[in-house]
């Protein structure tokens, strides 16, 4: 995350923290369906991102797994940053985070941030290669491709042929689900300062095209999978906020993402079921439709038409990330949407 934007949610948090009494029990649920609409359904699972932040967060990471244990969500997915942009990029963190992620008792689907990665090059980062802390991560949390993290681990498919086994779909209940590997800092195109370089080196640029190749593919093909499946819906995770509502952005913060844009919009039009994605990066809740008619983000990416079918979901993360998860129930089928979710506390 680019520090202008950093400082921008850090300011509105705090307001919105100054203002607002915290949140608990009920005041967290949030449906993403009318009331009664949130039926038990086939699944449900849970979606957490950009935690844990700093040593407070990382001594209570253990609770906050052993409530999502007692959940008894069929899976988790956590959409990446698991750090902090200001902590340095160890091995040794790494592993703490991995010891951790093998306590969930579901299956765990995780796909990386920019703060574990893209942003080492930091000093306080330890002014490590992104692209070497990029194969850490991988041999890591990806040592096992085509399964996923977590004491009872699901099999998934995955791009491993491509070099990108973190990206992995797999289908339940009539829903199609795929994790996205973009991330934040213009999904790494920003240039490596805390090393030196003034602009995107070539092995930069390399790295990235190839990652968003797949990400678009994987969208194209998942979308192809529910169709004709015929299924009421799909689902996309990633850590990146490409339609972040707390800054104006500039073109060096969003221009990596054009591609993916376009797919999502063309995908959402062929499909005749729900589209959904979840992202983190921004770190405050929010739902909303970037690219249904007459928004912003339309003209800012250079879409042409809309995309009305297309549902975003922000989760708490960074300073709010203790304050809830959010847990997603997959309806039955008669229900007003496919999926409806709420914002549970942690209790651990």
């Amino acid at each position: 995350m680019s520090r202008h934007r950093f400082l921008a949610i850090t300011a509105l948090v705090s307001a919105a923290l100054a203002l607002t009494a915290p949140l608990t029990g009920p005041a967290l649920a949030h449906a993403g369906t009318p009331p009664g609409q949130a039926k038990p359904g086939h699944d449900t699972f849970t979606v957490i991102g950009d935690l844990p932040y700093g040593t407070d967060e990382l001594a209570a990471l253990p609770g906050w797994v052993d409530t999502i244990n007692a959940s008894k969500s069929d899976f988790t997915v956590h959409l990446g940053d698991i750090k902090s942009g200001s902590q340095q990029c160890t091995t040794s963190y790494y592993e703490t985070i991995r010891s951790q992620f093998d306590r969930f008792t579901a299956p765990l689907v995780y796909t990386p941030g920019d703060n574990e990665w893209t942003d080492c090059h930091r000093t306080n980062n330890g002014a490590y290669n992104p692209l070497e802390r990029l194969g850490v991560i991988r041999s890591l949390f990806f040592d096992h491709p085509g399964v996923t993290l977590g004491q009872d681990p699901m099999t998934v498919k995955s791009q491993t042929e491509r070099g990108l086994p973190e990206n992995v779909s797999f289908r339940r209940s009539g829903i199609d689900f795929a994790t996205l590997h973009v991330v934040g800092s213009n999904n790494d195109l920003q240039s490596w300062t805390g090393i030196g370089n003034t602009a995107a080196t070539p092995q930069q640029v390399d790295e990235e095209q190839a990652r968003m190749a797949g990400a678009v593919d994987q969208v194209r093909q998942t979308v192809a999978t529910a169709t004709k499946k015929h299924d009421a819906a799909v689902a996309f995770f990633l850590q990146a906020d490409m339609f972040d509502p707390t800054y104006t952005p500039t073109p060096s913060d969003i221009s990596a993402f054009t591609p993916l844009v376009h797919a999502l919009v063309d995908a959402t039009n062929s499909f005749d079921g729900e589209v959904y994605l979840f992202n983190g990066d921004s770190h405050i809740y929010n739902s909303d439709q970037p690219l249904a008619p007459g928004s912003v983000w339309l003209s800012r990416y250079g879409v042409t038409g809309s995309a009305t079918n297309l549902t975003r979901v922000t989760v708490d993360g960074s300073a709010n990330a203790g304050k809830d998860y959010l847990q997603v129930t997959v309806n039955r089928p008669g229900a007003a949407s496919a999926l409806s979710w709420e914002r549970l506390p942690y209790t651990g």
